[in-house]
């Protein structure tokens, strides 16, 4: 089993993982301060307390312990996949740590019973006797409040790459945004058939439309860096979605006013080989908004590597962007 190098990495959490530097697009702010303020009925400081001691679960190599700090229906989405608890247990047994450190806190309300928190995860260590080499990666864990005890309900990392260059992106060709006045199905309860709402909108290069299925406060995080609402839709203008196909579709449900769902997307020349997407809708003021989303690009095997690997031409080949949205 000589792979995952980067999801090996990802296997440490469905309660633990990461967000970003800024980028070249507006970024969403982090919180680095732990201050005590009330995000639901968890403080931000008693939420990264909880992240850090899912880290230290498995740092321990205390898998039971780990096993019940997660929901019972909760989901963890890797470079590999879709797992459930016990596969996400089975993926961290063999990694074993020998450094970390996080840094970028950030913490967003869902509702009063959920809370989502990003940060970026610095690691080293080895899997099934291999070394990985130093990553950073980022990550997302939601929280739920089941019968009084905080549980992860959701937990998505991908490996943090740097931001391009200013004005290395410019907007896809396409037809021109449709006015802001173009007919849009109505959202509801449904997390996949609002997401297909927001494909249809992307497709149709309806940025305006894009926009308004957004939270205010809503989040994205992409191996290239974490956006606000602002830099989300400034990002969706780069991309040609015209041709691209969702599938696979799973939802999850938080409570009444919270979901999720995760789903593949493949975009050609973009993301042939599929990535993994999520989205956490929100009912707000009786409207289902998209309060966050996250891509992973799909990684079925990495040879593994020296402790030291030298320098190579493909190393320094330029990456090929992940799908933004």
């Amino acid at each position: 089993m000589k792979e995952l190098l980067a999801v090996v990495v990802c296997a440490l959490v469905l309660a633990a993982c990461a967000t970003p530097t800024e980028t070249g697009n507006k970024t969403a702010t982090n919180v680095n301060k732990a201050t005590g303020t009330t995000t639901s009925t968890m403080s931000e400081a008693e939420v990264i307390a909880k992240e850090k001691e899912a880290w230290d679960l498995v740092r321990r190599k205390d898998f039971d312990g780990f096993r019940t700090i997660m929901a019972s229906d909760g989901v963890y989405v890797s470079h590999h996949g879709v797992l459930d608890p016990a596969g996400t247990v089975n993926q961290v047994k063999e990694l074993e740590l020998t450094d970390l450190s996080f840094s970028d806190w950030k913490v967003l309300p869902i509702d009063k019973d959920a809370v989502l928190v990003t940060y970026t995860a610095h690691i080293q260590g080895r899997i099934m006797g291999q070394p990985l080499v130093a990553s950073s990666v980022r990550g997302t864990t939601a929280w739920v409040n089941r019968d009084g005890k905080w549980l992860a309900m959701y937990h998505q990392d991908c490996e943090a790459k740097s931001a391009p260059p200013p004005g290395a992106n410019k907007p896809a060709k396409g037809a021109a945004s449709p006015s802001s006045s173009t007919a849009q199905a109505a959202t509801g309860n449904d997390p996949i058939a609002d997401e297909k709402i927001i494909w249809d909108a992307l497709k149709s290069r309806n940025f305006d439309g894009f926009a308004a299925l957004l939270a205010p406060d809503s989040v994205e995080v992409e191996p290239e860096g974490v956006y606000d609402k602002a830099g989300s839709v400034q990002g969706v203008t780069r991309i040609d979605f015209s041709k691209a196909s969702i599938s696979d579709f799973k939802a999850v449900k938080f409570d009444e006013d919270a979901a999720l769902v995760t789903y593949m997307v493949y975009l050609p020349d973009v993301a042939p080989e599929g990535e993994h997407h999520t989205t956490i809708w929100v009912n707000r003021g009786g409207k289902w908004l998209a309060l966050f989303h996250q891509g992973t690009p799909v990684l079925k095997m990495v040879q593994p590597v020296s402790a030291k690997p030298a320098a190579s031409p493909a190393a320094k080949a330029k990456p090929r962007p992940s799908v933004k949205y």
